[in-house]
């Protein structure tokens, strides 16, 4: 396997990104976060990538957190330098057009826990552990877990997860709607890739035009998000793909989808 921090592979309409740093538990480190950024801006540019999966190598932890051997020596500015680092990586996956689903074997801790949050969901192993621990360093997360962890879990249960430090197993996290799924190790990436395949066979302009206006929505007013999405409502209907889906429908054949 190579030394790269982060590995990239496409296969048809499926990208992966894998961390790739196994021997730290896929620990953060500034180096992975650029590399992380990169392979996000090379999935937005790859016209033939419909969903991507985001995993990490060993077996052992997703992610299991930022690097605090990295960290240790660091002063304020460094700090904010390192946040920012982190606040960029994690919003060019959110930001994606193409859903992105995180698949967790492991410990997925601070760092990790908020690079599954910037997935649109998560699927995990029986032995995951999520939590966001920072406070037990006396920091506080700083790669967007304290606003899209309530966001994913509601407001009281995240307040609950960010000032204890707890971390809680794969199926408290199912529980409270962190996790969409708790499979089986062996079944875990089978399921993920099925999951993605059937999303890339959906009409991609409207799949991402979902994810935009959910997004869009988390910030906004009910009234002008229910607005925007009427208005994607119609535009779409001017494309190709909208015409090809429902004469395919009628027709009771596949449709064949060209994001135009």
């Amino acid at each position: 396997m190579t030394d790269s921090p982060v590995l990239l592979a496409h296969e048809g309409a499926l990208s992966t990104l894998t961390i790739n740093r196994p021997r730290s538990l896929n620990a953060l480190n500034a180096e992975t976060l650029i590399a992380v950024a990169e392979a996000a801006a090379q999935v937005a540019a790859r016209k033939e990538t419909r969903a991507l999966i985001v995993t990490g190598a060993g077996g052992k932890a997703f992610v299991a957190g930022a690097d605090i051997a990295a960290m240790v020596e660091m002063d304020n500015v460094q700090g904010h330098e390192f946040a920012q680092l982190g606040d960029v990586a994690f919003g060019a996956i959110e930001a994606l057009s193409v859903p992105a689903i995180a698949v967790v074997d492991g410990f997925a801790l601070g760092g990790g826990c908020e690079l599954a949050l910037a997935c649109d969901f998560i699927y995990a192993s029986p032995k995951s552990k999520f939590g966001q621990p920072e406070v037990k360093l006396a920091i506080v997360p700083g790669f967007g877990g304290t606003q899209r962890l309530p966001r994913r879990i509601g407001p009281g249960m995240a307040r609950e997860l960010i000032y204890t430090g707890r971390m809680i197993s794969a199926e408290e996290a199912l529980r409270i709607g962190l996790v969409n799924a708790v499979i089986p190790p062996e079944e875990l990436m089978q399921r993920a890739r099925a999951t993605a395949l059937e999303i890339a066979g959906n009409g991609p302009l409207a799949v991402a035009k979902a994810k935009a206006l959910m997004l869009y929505g988390a910030s906004s007013s009910l009234s002008a998000a229910i607005e925007a999405e009427a208005a994607a409502f119609g535009a779409l209907f001017a494309t190709e793909d909208r015409k090809e889906g429902m004469e395919a429908f009628l027709a009771k054949r596949r449709a064949e989808f060209t994001s135009r």
